[in-house]
């Protein structure tokens, strides 16, 4: 694995599997059943310079699952670069102070500047549009254990992406990570402006895998096994495409549209946070419950691949059997009141 986690370009097969591996070997910890102090000592830097609720505290309770500590500091006006302090500057300084950092910038390539100051390792929390590797490992963890519980196979898997695919990162970043691997189809639907960009098309599509665009989900999905829908993101507009944009309910993830148009067994996914507002077109809350509704696994599971991810970058992961013990405090058999026995 390279020094840093900055887009999926720098992974392979090979590294998405070990990866995967030493996720699987965090479930433990993850779950607080054990726990470990491999990462005791070391500091974690978060630099967040936009909105982050999940990705944000998700990494901070990874870092601090395997023993770390945190150092937080979130958007522009709390930070030196309001007073005209280079990126250079700031990995600088930050390298000075922690052993880890994460980053997530609304401007694309932005961490990939700062990550060429330092030879601290930097994870790529988002750049803009750019990607969000880690969201995308944490998703490709998640499509291959909701697989394995179906009896499912990622070769030949139809995934259909819907959404915001122009500036969603995650789904580009899943997108080009799934193309890693054997042959399967993908079907894309959004909005009209919203498409996926073609430069990543044509690279999917280059790796043998099948890609089809459609204009709405008024069709039959009964032979999906994924759905992995996007907010729409708005804030990333420009002024004349907000202009009079609206999104119609053909573009909505709701229970009519799974138990109409899909399988029983299909999962259904989103990175989150999803408009849950009445008006808002995105993943209905009317799933909550549904056991095809994998949402909640899925930010679960954010925790051990992004341990896996610490432990990988920081050399440790072959020391988390020897430093493992029980855990000592009450830990609820589920964690949500809706989350379905599987």
């Amino acid at each position: 694995m390279h020094p840093h986690l900055l887009s999926v370009d720098s992974l392979t097969r090979d590294s998405v599997d070990r990866l995967m591996h030493v996720a699987a070997r965090m479930e433990p910890i993850a779950s607080r059943r054990q726990v470990t102090r491999v990462l005791e000592g070391a500091v974690l830097g978060n630099l967040f310079f936009e909105a982050s609720t999940r990705t944000r505290v998700s990494f901070n309770a990874a870092f601090c699952r395997l023993g770390g500590s945190v150092c937080d500091t979130t958007g522009f006006t709390f930070s030196s670069m309001a007073k005209g302090e280079s990126l250079y500057d700031t990995s600088r300084v930050m390298s000075g102070y922690c052993d880890a950092i994460v980053m997530r910038h609304p401007d694309q390539g932005s961490v990939a500047e700062f990550a060429a100051a330092t030879h601290v390792p930097v994870i790529n929390g988002g750049d803009g549009p750019g990607e969000h590797p880690s969201q995308a490992l944490l998703d490709f963890y998640t499509i291959d254990k909701e697989f394995n519980r179906l009896g499912k196979h990622l070769g030949n898997a139809h995934v259909l992406l819907t959404g915001d695919l122009k500036y969603g990162r995650t789904v580009h970043s899943l997108f080009k990570l799934l193309s890693l691997y054997d042959p399967m189809r993908f079907t894309l639907v959004a909005p009209p402006g919203l498409e996926m960009p073609a430069a990543l098309i044509e690279l999917v599509a280059s790796r043998g895998h099948r890609v089809e665009e459609r204009s709405s989900l008024a069709d039959d999905y009964t032979d999906v096994d994924v759905i992995y829908t996007t907010r729409i993101q708005k804030e990333r507009f420009t002024a004349e495409m907000s202009e009079g944009f609206s999104l119609s309910r053909d573009f909505t993830v709701d229970r009519t549209f799974l138990d109409r148009r899909c399988a029983r067994d299909t999962i259904v996914m989103h990175p989150l946070p999803r408009d849950s507002r009445p008006d808002a077109n995105d993943l209905d809350v009317d799933l909550n419950g549904d056991s095809r509704l994998a949402i909640f696994r899925q930010t679960d599971n954010g925790i051990p691949v992004r341990m896996a991810i610490f432990a990988t970058l920081l050399q440790v992961d072959d020391l988390i059997e020897k430093d493992l013990r029980p855990v000592r405090w009450f830990v609820p058999p589920r964690v949500g009141i809706d989350d379905p026995q599987l």
